[in-house]
């Protein structure tokens, strides 16, 4: 998955990329995750090696979107303050 992005130090351009990237990142961690969820239903009912795997997914969706609202609002502090 992407590493955090270093939004100081990137342009406008470089700020929306990393974020679509993460768009996808997440995207594709959230399908894994209900793909889990629909094979077996309810964590319940997962063993513990597939429960273990759906907690690892779930933990690296949330980083990824801790990491897209993180930039989301870098991107928005900048736009506010390059309006007049």
């Amino acid at each position: 998955m992407a590493d955090q992005p270093q939004a100081s130090g990137m342009d406008d351009l470089e700020k929306v990329q990393a974020y679509q990237r993460l768009v996808l990142d997440y995207e594709a961690l959230d399908e894994e995750v209900d793909a889990l969820l629909a094979r077996h239903g309810a964590t319940e009912n997962m063993s513990d090696e597939i429960h273990a795997q759906y907690r690892e997914l779930a933990r690296r969706r949330d980083d990824v979107y801790n990491q897209m609202k993180a930039l989301e609002q870098q991107i928005k502090l900048d736009d506010d303050s390059s309006g007049g």
